[in-house]
């Protein structure tokens, strides 16, 4: 019954948002039975569609960014080329900063301000990934309708700048009383049922995430990110996502299994993923394993002997260059009728843990050891991330090519585990062009096979998306004013 309420509220919500800023006679006229006008709609009606598509915006990123980071291929190898991700561009503009806008302004008539400091955390979550898509994005002026059809686009730095701002003030208000007498509603609240203690560990988990970004680009210091990301999740419970039901089906398991078994356009999985988790990059020292047992939780390989990822633009071979054999699993945690969307969660926390205390003991993409404290979470994050996939992981943790000890630990450990378990999960192509997509950090990572990639920019790895057409249509000047080629880094990519 989940989506099926957020199908309908979200309705309800787009239809009172689109119309406001009509005329009266046009509602006397046009308005379809039924509607609900913006003044009729609750905050809480209004909550569950922007939760539904914020996490619909992140798999629209991941299906471009996905193949990039080489989790998965097209069918059979494809190497995706330039990439627009208008359906996380529509998801935001569309769906979901207009129904924050009018929650922002019924909290504050209301002195709702945990609903005001949810709102808040939902924005900074679709600035930040529509920021890491594009770089300069609409904000300031974004959202104003018919007062302003051609908004000026936000520089990467002011985008920021906001959404540590929007974090900040949401955790301020979630540490104080909210005496409105208004809450957030299980119903509403798709991710967490109206806990605000998870909402506020939520924001300082993901204002550590954007933290983090800014390290190499010297904004923000390791120590930083460990200031924030202690008071961040504190278990699995805390993961940020939102499942679906046999009524309303998971879009991977839809987009995928029932593709697959369809005949119908489908992605087969890449062997930078299996490589790394099947010990070709990481061969196993104790004898007892052959993959990670990760591994068939995210993907099948029909029962054959070896695991063989695609690898990235052939015409579905290997690396051995004999035929791959390795396709998203049916009922894998992902990839089931009921599965859920990722956003963050606490085994990635770890890893950002883990990585910040490496940094800040002076570690470097290619330094051997580290504190203590970073070689503690980095073993919390794999046992995080093996109690989530719902895999026994003892094995795996004590092979001694995972459980290095302290003194020998690198950061291609830490990053491998981040990779593995955020499987789906835009968040790596980020970390790929962090460390500039460097196969020291990210182990056996090359750039897709130029036989059959997209041609106008060989031997470049792509760094940001195109505008959307239909906002370069909308928008030229602004469009044109702030459009860069792919292969060209964002503003803390520089």
């Amino acid at each position: 019954m989940m989506k099926k309420n957020i199908t309908k509220i979200m309705l309800i919500a787009i239809l009172a948002i689109g119309v406001s800023a009509c005329s009266d006679e046009y509602f006397d006229v046009n308005t379809p039975s039924g509607t609900a006008l913006q003044e009729q709609l609750r905050m809480n009606d209004l909550l569950a569609p922007v939760i539904h598509s914020t996490l619909e915006g992140q798999r629209s990123a991941e299906l471009s960014f996905g193949n990039y980071a080489q989790n998965f291929v097209s069918q059979g190898g494809g190497a995706a080329g330039e990439t627009q991700v208008g359906g996380l561009w529509n998801q935001i503009y569309l769906f979901i900063l207009p129904n924050i806008k009018v929650i922002k302004e019924k909290s504050a008539t209301e002195g709702a301000v945990h609903f005001s400091a949810v709102a808040d955390i939902l924005t900074a979550v679709n600035l930040g990934i529509a920021t890491d898509t594009w770089d300069n994005i609409p904000y300031s002026q974004a959202s104003q309708g018919q007062e302003n059809l051609f908004p000026t686009f936000d520089t990467q730095e002011q985008i920021y700048t906001e959404i540590f701002a929007l974090l900040d003030n949401a955790i301020a208000a979630l540490q104080g009383d909210d005496n409105s007498g208004i809450s957030v509603s299980k119903g509403s609240d798709l991710i967490y049922d109206g806990d605000m203690e998870k909402w506020l560990r939520a924001a300082y988990t993901l204002k550590a995430r954007y933290q983090l970004h800014l390290v190499n680009k010297g904004n923000v210091s390791p120590n930083d990110v460990l200031s924030t990301i202690a008071n961040g999740f504190e278990s699995n419970d805390d993961n940020f996502l939102m499942f679906y039901d046999d009524k309303n089906i998971n879009p991977w398991y839809s987009g995928e299994i029932l593709a697959r078994n369809t005949g119908n356009f489908h992605h087969d999985i890449a062997s930078q993923l299996v490589s790394s988790m099947n010990g070709d990059y990481y061969p196993f020292k104790s004898g007892v394993l052959t993959i990670d047992p990760r591994l068939p939780v995210f993907a099948t390989n029909d029962d054959e002997a070896e695991w063989k990822g695609f690898v990235s633009g052939t015409l579905g071979l290997a690396p051995d260059g004999t035929n791959a054999n390795t396709f998203f699993a049916k009922d894998g945690y992902y990839t089931s009728i009921d599965s859920p969307l990722m956003l963050i969660s606490f085994a990635e926390a770890m890893f950002i843990k883990a990585e910040a205390s490496f940094l800040a003991n002076g570690g470097t993409t290619t330094s051997t050891g580290t504190t203590t404290e970073a070689y503690e979470a980095y073993l919390a994050g794999i046992n995080a991330s093996m109690s989530m996939y719902g895999v026994n992981g003892a094995d795996y943790m004590a092979d001694t090519s995972v459980d290095v000890g302290e003194g020998n630990l690198m950061l291609n450990h830490i990053m491998k585990e981040k990779y593995i378990n955020n499987f789906l999960n835009p968040e790596t192509f980020v970390d790929h062009r962090r460390y500039d997509f460097s196969d020291t950090v990210f182990k056996g990572l090359t750039i897709r096979n130029e036989e059959d990639a997209d041609g106008d920019y060989t031997g470049q790895w792509f760094r940001r998306a195109n505008y959307p057409s239909s906002e370069l249509n909308r928008n030229r000047a602004n469009v044109e004013a702030n459009q860069k080629t792919p292969v060209e880094p964002v503003w803390w990519d520089q």
